[in-house]
């Protein structure tokens, strides 16, 4: 592997993932294609933008003359470019459908195009819906409960056809839930750790008890580039940590952490089609030689120190988002 494309690197997980890639791996270029929608943000990858070995490709996945732009002379890819917040699906599932589904096409359709020997799709393990007891594996059927999960589905059902009928050289993730630096804060983590910084309200739905697997961003990466490198082609594989915590403890960790008050929980409405419990079995990838590095009490203590040293990052992309939320109910209420 000479050349790598990533696309939606200027992401959460792709920035990280890029600026790993290039720490651990100092004779591959990287080729970055994002079209810095509203959780695309350059200011995710300023400390290596002058790096000789990366270059970043303003385009859309869904644009074939964009994706050519950027793939050409790649040898692999890794795609992360994606629609995915479960509540923008519920108002916008069209352009979900657009991006991870067509977008995930236009890609696959370069691919073979320009014979790409490795094309790592990133999925979730939200594909499975939800589960009561015990563990999803990666040949239990898929049951989607959101426009985002079903997209998401879509989009790595029909990247695991191109390896069936043309022997396209793909292999899926599907990860937990994820959280660290980076993450635009809309997601629960970061949106809890920047409203406590303010003393504002943390908005959690319902009761509070919906149970997620929490992966830190870093151990993601890490599972990440061993598929990459290592992954049996065809081949699906779960990442999970193991960390399962229900939303109200995610919730007053933060705060403890913080030093703020429990008085700033706010009960709010459950979202329509909310998943109970998210967890996957991780044998597979266990078997490929990665585990996680960070208990979720580790990982939280980075992310909270990280949004505490970072107000100028979080404060610009909240800034945006509240002017687009503005526009929003403006025009559809």
């Amino acid at each position: 592997m000479n050349r790598l494309l990533v696309t939606g690197g200027a992401g959460f997980i792709g920035s990280n993932f890029i600026r790993y890639i290039l720490r651990k791996y100092p004779d591959l270029r990287i080729a970055n294609l994002d079209a810095l929608t509203y959780a695309g943000n350059l200011e995710n990858l300023r400390d290596i933008e002058k790096d000789p070995r990366y270059s970043f490709v303003h385009g859309n996945i869904c644009n074939p003359d964009d994706v050519a732009k950027a793939m050409a002379g790649c040898d692999s890819m890794i795609n992360f470019a994606a629609e995915t917040h479960v509540d923008r699906s519920i108002h916008e599932a069209g352009a979900f459908v657009d991006t991870d589904v067509r977008g995930t096409f236009v890609l696959l359709e370069a691919a073979k195009k320009y014979k790409i020997e490795r094309f790592l799709h990133i999925s979730t393990d939200e594909v499975y819906g939800s589960i009561e007891v015990g563990s999803f594996k990666e040949t239990d059927t898929l049951n989607p409960s959101s426009p985002y999960s079903a997209s998401k589905a879509g989009g790595e059902l029909l990247a695991h056809s191109y390896f069936v009928t043309y022997r396209l050289p793909v292999l899926i993730t599907r990860s937990a839930n994820n959280f660290g630096p980076y993450q635009y804060p809309e997601k629960l983590i970061p949106l809890f750790v920047t409203n406590a910084i303010d003393n504002k309200p943390l908005p959690l739905y319902g009761d509070g008890k919906n149970v997620r697997d929490w992966l830190y961003v870093e151990d993601q990466v890490e599972a990440l580039d061993l598929v990459l490198q290592k992954g049996i082609l065809g081949e699906i594989y779960n990442i999970g940590a193991g960390n399962e915590e229900m939303n109200i403890t995610v919730t007053k960790e933060t705060l403890k952490l913080l030093g703020k008050p429990e008085s700033l929980i706010r009960s709010v409405k459950d979202r329509p089609g909310h998943d109970r419990r998210y967890s996957v079995a991780t044998e597979k990838i266990h078997a490929l030689g990665w585990k996680p590095r960070h208990s979720f009490q580790e990982g939280l203590e980075k992310t909270v120190q990280w949004y505490a040293e970072n107000e100028a990052w979080w404060r610009a992309v909240k800034e945006k988002q509240a002017a687009y939320q503005e526009w929003y109910k403006k025009h559809y209420g």
